[in-house]
């Protein structure tokens, strides 16, 4: 299940929940009570998405790295 993380805008407290991705939009009240919080962008799932669609491509020939699962491999 994925984890959101979430700031109180009362309190400033960061916090996070794991819940479905249905209910990823749905209000969440803080550890305190509080009901008035906003869900934050998670720099990790931000940073592996990223790093993911932008890998180099493997140099061609030579020796090192392995394959992509393009025809590299001859």
């Amino acid at each position: 299940m994925p984890r959101y993380e979430y700031r109180c805008r009362t309190c400033g407290d960061t916090f996070e929940l794991s819940r479905p991705m249905a209910d990823s939009a749905s209000p969440a009240s803080c550890p305190a009570g509080h009901p008035d919080t906003v869900k934050l962008l998670s720099t990790v799932a931000m940073t592996g998405a990223a790093s993911t669609s932008r890998s180099p491509a493997p140099s061609s020939g030579g020796g090192g790295g392995g394959c992509c699962g393009g025809g590299c491999c001859g």
